[in-house]
């Protein structure tokens, strides 16, 4: 499992080295898994490092945190079982399932999950090729869903069936939203399922140089697929949000947790919660969804036990009685 790290950083006093006086002072990192650059996980996480880097309070000692590229939430969550790392964003029904051992985590549950807060809902974005405007036009179409075993590739295989479909009824692709990006925009792709906050940035850049459209998700089959799958919420996506798509786009959106596991220490726990939930303007300045996480939204479509130390925070706010 690994540990947190800390080094010791020598601080001269006075004029120089050469008096000898020197004051240590204990570093901690603290990591923080997001996703790949082409949605919002990656732009929201540095950010959020910096704003613990600038603001967490933890009694002497230097908190450094840092961002990392990751595979998303079912990779996330398992680098939290594991203790590889010491916070992750993973979406709410993965998260769920992760804890509880559902799903991809079958047999595999990881007890020692803890939620730091809720953070922004992901709306989920059907990207297609212009003429396909329905789910149904999928048939026999490429898709993407992302890596097998992520949680698009099981957001997709619920969607089929909710629609009388199955995985035999599309030719599945396993690009990135990055690389399903890139080939859409090529014509070797004809529609990738895209979960992130919207805007997102590998959309806007397909939207600036390409037709697109973007299928809604809504009606009977989808009331269908909430049934079983309850995280997953009616929304709709704004005419605008992308380059030629005017219309508003009825989806559906499930929210991004910032998770952690239960042996990161309290004090910690405490600090990075308490300078998120402090500095949410800030992170309103990278991504709009920055502008939709707030302390009283930070227990929506949390599932899994608090980290002690989120919720001494949570009730010093009032959040908890």
């Amino acid at each position: 499992m690994r540990k947190l790290k800390t080094i010791l950083v020598s601080a001269a006093l006075g004029v120089g080295l050469a008096a000898g006086a020197v004051q240590a002072q204990e570093r901690v990192f603290f990591g923080i898994a997001t996703g790949g650059t082409g949605g919002t996980y990656y732009p929201l996480g540095g950010m959020l490092a910096q704003v613990i880097s600038n603001n967490a309070d933890l009694a002497g000692k230097k908190l450094s945190a840092t961002a990392e590229t990751g595979n998303a939430s079912v990779a996330n969550a398992g680098l939290l079982g594991r203790g590889d790392i010491e916070s992750a964003f993973v979406a709410a029904d993965i998260l769920d399932s992760a804890y509880k051992g559902k799903n991809q985590f079958e047999g595999k549950a990881q007890k020692n999950l803890r939620a730091l807060g809720a953070l922004y809902p992901e709306a989920v974005q059907l990207v297609a090729q212009p003429g396909l405007n329905s789910f149904s036009d999928l048939g026999d179409k490429s898709i993407s869903s992302g890596s097998p075993g992520s949680g698009q590739w099981q957001l997709l295989g619920d969607l089929l069936e909710a629609h009388g479909m199955s995985r035999d009824d599309v030719n599945e692709d396993y690009s990135s939203f990055s690389q399903s990006a890139e080939k859409i925009k090529d014509g070797n792709l004809d529609a990738s399922l895209i979960t992130a906050g919207a805007p997102t940035a590998s959309i806007v850049e397909l939207a600036n140089g390409h037709d697109i459209s973007i299928i809604p998700l809504t009606g009977d089959p989808i009331k269908k697929l909430q049934e079983t799958q309850p995280y997953y919420t009616s929304t709709v996506l704004p005419g605008g949000t992308y380059k030629g798509v005017d219309k508003d786009i009825e989806t559906i959106a499930v929210r991004a947790i910032w998770a952690t596991h239960a042996d990161l220490p309290e004090d910690i726990a405490y600090a990075v919660t308490k300078a998120l939930y402090e500095n949410t303007d800030t992170l309103g300045k990278v991504h709009v969804k920055g502008k939709e996480i707030s302390v009283e939204t930070a227990l929506q479509s949390v599932s899994i036990p608090l980290h002690p130390g989120a919720e001494k925070y949570f009730r010093e706010k009032g959040i908890i009685e």
